[in-house]
C-alpha cells in the first residue's frame, strides 16, 4: 500500500476520531497501528477532561471498555519524556494487569523517543526491577507491595510525581492493599493529579476518594454495578456433587468453546485444571500458588489458544486481556456480587457478544436474584444438556469439520491403498461409518449418564415451577445452518430470526450458537411458519438450511427468560505439566484425547 495513502487514509479517520479529542499525531498514529480507529465510550468521554488541564477523575467502566488507552493516551500526552524523573505512578492489583498495562503504554508511546515505562511487580527479582529504575523512568507501573517495598529501600521516589493513577481500584481494595495505597497516596505530593478507574465503587473506594482527592471529575459509562448488555447470563441448577460433571458437559455442549472457569480457592481451581487434564481437556489452570515463570506459560498458552479452558482464580483472572473468550462459567458463584460483574466482563468484549454461566445448587438461587438486583440483567434458567443433546452437537461439528478441511496433497500417495480399502462402500454408508465413530464416543460416554438438573425446590418461585412445566411440553426446537463462522453470536442471530419472521424477540428463545451451525425455540404453533419462511431465506446469498432437531430431548428444559415475580501437590510445581503432550515426542496438547 502506497504511503501517501496511508497518511491519507490515516487523516481521514482521525480528523473525526482521536485527533478530535486532542490527542497529538503520535498517539493518533499509534492507535492506528494498533487497529483502533474509533474511540469507545469511556475513552470519548474521559481522553479530553484529561487533556483539558490538571484535575482528579473518578471514572466508573467495566472491564474490556478500553480503561488503559482512555488514562494512558493523555498521560503519555503530558510527560516530559526528556526528564528522566519519575512523573506518574500507575498502581494494579496482580502481576498480569502490570505487564498488560506496561506493553500497552509502550505500544501507545512508540513514537516517542526516549519514553521508558518500568513495570515493578512481586515474584520477580527486586534487584532486577531496581536497575531498570536506576536508569530513569518516567512512568512506573506497579502492584502495591511491590512499590511499598521499593520505596522503602530508597529505589523510588515520588516526591515529584504530577501524577497517580489507580486502575481497578475496586478490586485492589478487594485484595486488602488500603493499607499500601494510603502510604502510597500520602508520600506523594498533594498537588498531583489521582485518576481512580474502577469498575464499581463499594464504600472503601469512596472512601479512598474523599481522603486523598480533590473535587474529582466524574464520569461514568453505564450504571454503577450494571454488567454490559453484550453478556447473556444463564444459570444451571443441580445436585451439589454434580458441578463436575455438569461442567463437562456444558464443555462438551460447545466445541468451540474458548472459556474462563473460576473457582473460589486456589485449591479448587488446581484440582477442577487436573480433572479436565486427565480428561482430555486442553486446560490449564493459574492461581496465586504458582510462579511468575509458571503464570507466564499457561497465559501464553492461553492468549495462543493452545488451551481452550483456564480455570483461574479471581485475583490471577484480573491480567487476563482476551477479546475471543467465548464463555465464563462460574463453577462457583463468588462470595461478593461485584465479583460477578468482574468474572462477567472477561466475555462479551470488543464488540462481541459473550455467555456467562452460572453452576449453582438450590440453596444458591437467592444469590442469583441479588445479582439479578445488582447488575439490573435477568439471567435465563436453563437446562444442563442431556446426553443425547451433546451426541447431536458433536455430531453436526464433526460432519462441518470434514466438509470445511482443506485436502493435503501428502495424502494423496495413500489413496489408492485407502480406495482399495473402501471399495463396495456407498457414499451414504461411508458418511453414516464416519458419523457413528464420533457418535459411538459420546453416546457410549453419556448413554447411561443421569440427568444432573435439580428438581425445583424451594429456592423457586411457584409462578417459576409453573413455567418451567410449561416450556418442557410446550416448545419446538430448531437447528439452522448459520453460526460463528457466518460472523453471528446469539444476540445477532435472534435479531436476524425475529426480522426474517417479523415477530416479537420473545417469541424466540434458547439460542445456542455453535460454529457453523445454530439451535433456538420457538411455540409450537410457530413450527410451520418458521420453517417455510427460514427456508426461503438467504444471508448473504447463501441459501439458509433449517429444520426440526431430530434429538426428541433437545426441546424439555424451559430457557425461557425468567420473569421477575418480585419488585494433592500441584502438578504445576514441574512447570509443564498441563503440556503433558511434550513430553512425549514433542507432541503438543492442541487436541483433545479419544479416550474418556
Amino acid at each position: 500500500m502506497p504511503l501517501i495513502y496511508v497518511e491519507r487514509h490515516r487523516q481521514s479517520i482521525y480528523m473525526t476520531t482521536f485527533k478530535a479529542l486532542g490527542l497529538h499525531e503520535p498517539f493518533v498514529n499509534a492507535t492506528l497501528d494498533l487497529g483502533f480507529e474509533t474511540p469507545t465510550e469511556i475513552q470519548e468521554k474521559t481522553i479530553p477532561v484529561l487533556l483539558s488541564g490538571e484535575t482528579d477523575l473518578i471514572a466508573l467502566a467495566q472491564t474490556g471498555t478500553g480503561k488503559t488507552a482512555a488514562f494512558g493516551l493523555p498521560l503519555l500526552q503530558s510527560i516530559e519524556v526528556e526528564s528522566r524523573i519519575t512523573q506518574a505512578v500507575i498502581l494494579s492489583p496482580t502481576r498480569e494487569l502490570c505487564m498488560q498495562i506496561t506493553q500497552e503504554m509502550k505500544q501507545y508511546g512508540k513514537y516517542l523517543k526516549g519514553l521508558n515505562a518500568v513495570a515493578v511487580y512481586g515474584g520477580a527479582s527486586i534487584n532486577e526491577q531496581a536497575k531498570q529504575l536506576k536508569r530513569g523512568a518516567q512512568i512506573i507501573i506497579a502492584t502495591p507491595g511491590r512499590l511499598k517495598d521499593l520505596m522503602s529501600r530508597g529505589y523510588i521516589d515520588l516526591g515529584k510525581i504530577s501524577y497517580c493513577i489507580l486502575d481497578e481500584a475496586d478490586e485492589m481494595l478487594n485484595m486488602g492493599f488500603y493499607p499500601e495505597i494510603k502510604e502510597i497516596l500520602s508520600k506523594s505530593p498533594d498537588d498531583k493529579s489521582t485518576w481512580l478507574f474502577s469498575a464499581t465503587m463499594p464504600k472503601e473506594v469512596s472512601r479512598i476518594a474523599m481522603k486523598f482527592m480533590h473535587n474529582p471529575f466524574e464520569i461514568s459509562v453505564g450504571e454503577k454495578n450494571t454488567s454490559t448488555d453484550s453478556v447473556r447470563h444463564e444459570y444451571y441448577t443441580i445436585g451439589g456433587r454434580d458441578r463436575y460433571p455438569a461442567l463437562k458437559r456444558l464443555v462438551d455442549a460447545n466445541p468451540g468453546i474458548f472459556s474462563v472457569i473460576f473457582c473460589r480457592t486456589k485449591r479448587d481451581t488446581q484440582r477442577i485444571a487436573e480433572k479436565l487434564i486427565e480428561d482430555g481437556y486442553n486446560a490449564g489452570a493459574i492461581h496465586g500458588d504458582l510462579s511468575q515463570n509458571q503464570r507466564d506459560l499457561v497465559m501464553n498458552a492461553f492468549r495462543r489458544k493452545q488451551l481452550q479452558l483456564l480455570v483461574a482464580t479471581d485475583v490471577a483472572a484480573r491480567g487476563i486481556d482476551v477479546d475471543e473468550i467465548t464463555h465464563v462459567i462460574n463453577y462457583q458463584l463468588p462470595d461478593e456480587i461485584e465479583t460477578y460483574t468482574h468474572r462477567s466482563g472477561r466475555t462479551g468484549r470488543a464488540g462481541k457478544s459473550g455467555i456467562s454461566m452460572v453452576i449453582t445448587t438450590r440453596s444458591e438461587l437467592r444469590k442469583i436474584h441479588q445479582i439479578e438486583k445488582k447488575i439490573k440483567q435477568e439471567f435465563e434458567s436453563k437446562k444442563i444438556p442431556t446426553g443425547l443433546e451433546i451426541c447431536e452437537i458433536q455430531l453436526y461439528h464433526l460432519a462441518n469439520k470434514v466438509k470445511e478441511t482443506a485436502i493435503d496433497k501428502d495424502i494423496e500417495g495413500y489413496l489408492p491403498a485407502i480406495n482399495d480399502v473402501l471399495e463396495g462402500i456407498t457414499r451414504e454408508e461411508l458418511i453414516n461409518k464416519m458419523m457413528s465413530v464420533e457418535f459411538k464416543r459420546f453416546h457410549n460416554y453419556y448413554s447411561k449418564s443421569k440427568d444432573l438438573n435439580s428438581p425445583s425446590g424451594n429456592g423457586e418461585s411457584r409462578q417459576a415451577k409453573s413455567r418451567s412445566k410449561s416450556y418442557a411440553s410446550d416448545t419446538t426446537r430448531y437447528f439452522i445452518t448459520l453460526g460463528e463462522r457466518d460472523g453471528f453470536d446469539w444476540k445477532s442471530l435472534k435479531d436476524f430470526v425475529t426480522s426474517a419472521l417479523k415477530v416479537d424477540r420473545d417469541e424466540i428463545f434458547r439460542i445456542d450458537v455453535k460454529e457453523s451451525f445454530s439451535f433456538f425455540n420457538t411455540a409450537p404453533d410457530l413450527q410451520d411458519f418458521v420453517l417455510s419462511t427460514l427456508s426461503a431465506a438467504k444471508h448473504k446469498g447463501r441459501p439458509v438450511s433449517i429444520e426440526i432437531s431430530r434429538n426428541p430431548e433437545i426441546a424439555p428444559g424451559g430457557g425461557k427468560r425468567r420473569k421477575k415475580s418480585r419488585g494433592k501437590s500441584s502438578s504445576f510445581q514441574k512447570r509443564d505439566t498441563f503440556y503433558r503432550g511434550k513430553k512425549k515426542k514433542g507432541k503438543s496438547t492442541g487436541k483433545r484425547r479419544k479416550k474418556r
